[in-house]
């Protein structure tokens, strides 16, 4: 039986009965609902339409609905509210009213709250033991508006030359403190909509067990007895059957309404309510989320708008993903997912995250997960492998900088997909983890951007970057855009695809490889094929990648969710090297996406010409992203190049294509000729803080053992030894 369902059958034997208790307190009760004996409490600000969505909720429950100012405050004063406030003060109004408050019992009822009752923490954290707090997020223009119309020109709380909207955005905090749920409304929703989504939102609280999360290679089917949530999935990274985690019921969607809301938002208050429609109250609550959110945004990153988006040439533009503190777009997400990930951590174990890198990832993982606190870190191990001499040197300088004893980098004498495959085995190995487990007390997890906590947060710049573009007049909203992004292992790809799923109108989204290939060549033939295939270094080795894991996601949904057939895809390429797509496929691939290719010459020369042309210098992986979109766009509409690395971190290359001789040996002095020569965009301090870090780090041969080994005394090291 479904929520409303029930609460209806509930109703009809239920009835308000109001009573004065001897204590002077007042009491509502109805018999239990779904919720059990829980209140509905609406909460928002003064001409959010509590009172009247209250009552429309109510009616459509079949329960009673209890207005604040108007059935309780006004019948224990003998007087009205207004009055109220007019003859004790602003300071005093909110003492009384929370006192108030705090004397009030009611049980399975609707009640609207005032606009001033979450200001007063002690009457909250009364009505919260039996209440559900469902926050009406109306816009601030729309609450202007409505109390312009009602002739309210101050509100409590509101001093002289305070202005209104100053006042509600003030406000805004404590809602967000207390609240259970986010009802976001759209501009110019009305009441009825509105109470609409008050009722689907309260029956997706209750519905935990229908937000799980599936495996591409089983569908649910052989685990169908165990449902997996997302803090299951934030934990174990990959499947147990090898296959990457899906949300079981698809992404959610945000209305054009929604999206004009999101415009003038910052980037922390987006994140916020995107995410919060992604990750389920009962898996990460309302607070806890908003704490992780504006701490890994509000002040890492050397950019006020954390992911601008600026206008290159013509109709391109570049998003700047590389403010962050490792100057990559990896900080995007891992200033965010180490918090989830400890928030998700079970009592009693340790847990190594893992993680293969071809550059970026590595020190992004080094500092998000150093930046956790107290027992999470004694608790939290990190050890990245990457390809010796298969990264950059600043990128090197940058991961072996960290020598904490549960942090740390080894090269391997091999690639990238040697690093990847060996983890993926370690992770395969049930021998192997549970000798682990119960040695060592340790459970092995990843960051890579398998791991769906590491692949969310991704969902969100490639929104915002849209927001800005409508933000800044490019675009009206609803418009289309396309996006070009520099991929090897998808992942990036796949989360602007996910951003498509959610409702942003985006067109296309543009592969962009290097001399590898690899995926460029299989959008366009649906071939994918390792045979023979030889990894070749390049100017962009952040995607030298031949193996890319996320695509076994867009083969899954591509595919209509058939988990059999990626089963058998990916199987047949571990084993043969080599799978083809079938044809019906194909089509519906390159429907959603297009791919190209850029050679060494042609990326040096993007960089050199647009640096020319703009003064604006790129980093190789943008400038490969430049290039495919040249030849690929249509001009139709503006194209967005995900700029995934700040130029310094390539700057030999960098060097080469504008020509400059004589190029100092060392990193920081690199940095600062190529600083001098460009203004913009600037590096980040922390980038520069790590080159003055000098010290070496351990190589190990490629060979599986050998990294079995090192992973063995990583958790050694971590979790057994005092210091």
């Amino acid at each position: 039986m479904g929520l409303l369902s029930a609460i209806q059958l509930a109703s009809r034997i239920a009835r308000c009965c109001l009573c004065q208790l001897s204590t002077s307190k007042s009491c509502f009760s109805t018999k239990s609902t779904l919720l059990g004996d829980k209140n509905i409490l609406l909460m928002g600000l003064p001409g959010a339409g509590k009172t009247t969505v209250g009552k429309i909720v109510a009616h459509k429950l079949g329960l009673p609905v209890i207005d604040v100012d108007d059935d309780v405050l006004e019948k224990r004063w003998k007087m009205p509210v207004a009055a109220k406030l007019a003859e004790v003060g602003g300071g005093c109004f909110l003492e009384e009213e929370g006192q108030t408050l705090c004397n009030f019992f009611a049980s399975g009822c609707i009640i609207s709250l005032t606009g001033s009752n979450p200001l007063y923490a002690e009457a909250m954290q009364h009505m919260k033991q039996n209440g559900l707090v469902v926050y009406l997020d109306v816009d601030s223009e729309d609450i202007i508006e409505r109390l312009s119309r009602m002739k309210v020109d101050r509100i409590v709380g509101q001093e002289e030359g305070v202005s209104m909207k100053d006042l509600l955005c003030y406000r805004k905090q404590f809602y967000e403190k207390w609240m259970d749920i986010r009802v976001f409304c759209g501009m110019g929703d009305t009441v009825e909509e509105v109470a609409e989504k008050v009722l689907r939102a309260v029956e997706r609280y209750q519905e935990h067990d229908e937000e799980t999360y599936v495996s591409t290679r089983c569908g649910g089917s052989e685990l169908s007895n165990r449902k997996t949530y997302f803090s299951d999935v934030v934990i174990e990274g990959l499947a147990a059957d090898g296959g990457l985690y899906v949300p079981k019921k698809g992404f959610p969607k945000i209305s054009k309404s929604q999206c004009l809301r999101l415009i003038s938002m910052s980037y922390p208050e987006r994140a916020l309510v995107l995410l919060e429609k992604c990750i389920h109250p009962q898996d990460v609550s309302a607070l806890d989320l908003r704490n992780m959110v504006y701490k890994a945004y509000e002040s890492n990153f050397s950019s006020e708008r954390v992911a601008p988006v600026k206008h290159l040439v013509q109709n391109l533009y570049v998003q700047e993903l590389f403010h962050g503190p490792t100057a990559s777009f990896k900080d995007l997400a891992l200033q965010l997912m180490p918090q989830l990930f400890a928030h998700c951590l079970p009592l009693m174990c340790n847990f190594l995250i893992l993680v293969a890198t071809s550059g970026d990832t590595g020190s992004a993982v080094l500092s998000g997960f150093s930046r956790l606190s107290g027992t999470d870190r004694h608790r939290t191990g990190v050890l990245v492998f990457f390809p010796d001499e298969g990264v950059s040197p600043i990128q090197e300088q940058q991961m072996t900088s960290f020598r904490e004893r549960n942090a740390r980098a080894v090269s391997v004498l091999s690639d990238f997909d040697f690093c990847q495959k060996s983890i993926k085995r370690m992770f395969g190995e049930a021998g192997l983890t549970g000798h682990f487990a119960v040695e060592y007390g340790t459970i092995l997890s990843t960051a890579n951007s398998i791991n769906w906590a590491r692949l969310l947060p991704q969902v969100v710049y490639h929104c915002s970057s849209y927001l800005d573009l409508c933000r800044d007049g490019v675009i009206n909203c609803g418009d289309p855009v396309d996006v070009c992004i520099p991929t090897g292992n998808y992942g990036n790809a796949m989360s602007a695809l996910y951003a498509k799923q959610m409702g942003i109108p985006i067109r296309k989204v543009i592969c962009a490889s290097n001399h590898n290939r690899i995926v460029s060549d299989f959008i366009t033939t649906g071939q994918y094929d390792l045979q023979g295939r030889p990894l070749l270094h390049s100017h962009s080795p952040a995607i030298d990648i031949l193996k890319s894991s996320n695509l076994e996601r867009f083969i899954y949904h591509i595919s209509g969710r058939s988990s059999c057939l990626v089963k058998d895809l990916f199987t047949r390429l571990d084993v043969e090297k080599c799978f083809q797509l079938p044809e019906h496929l194909l089509g519906k691939m390159q429907e959603q996406v297009q791919a190209g290719w850029c050679s060494e010459d042609d990326c040096l020369a993007a960089i050199h010409n647009v640096y020319t042309q703009t003064g604006y210098l790129m980093d190789t992986h943008t400038a490969v992203a430049k290039v495919v979109a040249d030849r690929l766009k249509d001009g139709s509409c503006p194209t967005v190049l995900c700029s995934t690395a700040h130029y310094g971190k390539f700057a030999p290359a960098v060097f080469k294509a504008l020509q400059i001789q004589n190029v100092p040996q060392d990193p920081m002095e690199q940095l600062k000729v190529l600083e001098a020569t460009a203004s913009r965009p600037e590096a980040h301090r922390e980038m520069m803080k790590c080159l003055r870090e000098k010290g070496g780090h351990r190589v190990c041969q490629a060979d599986y053992s050998v990294l079995v080994e090192e992973v063995e005394s990583m958790i050694q090291d971590s979790f057994l030894k005092v210091t």
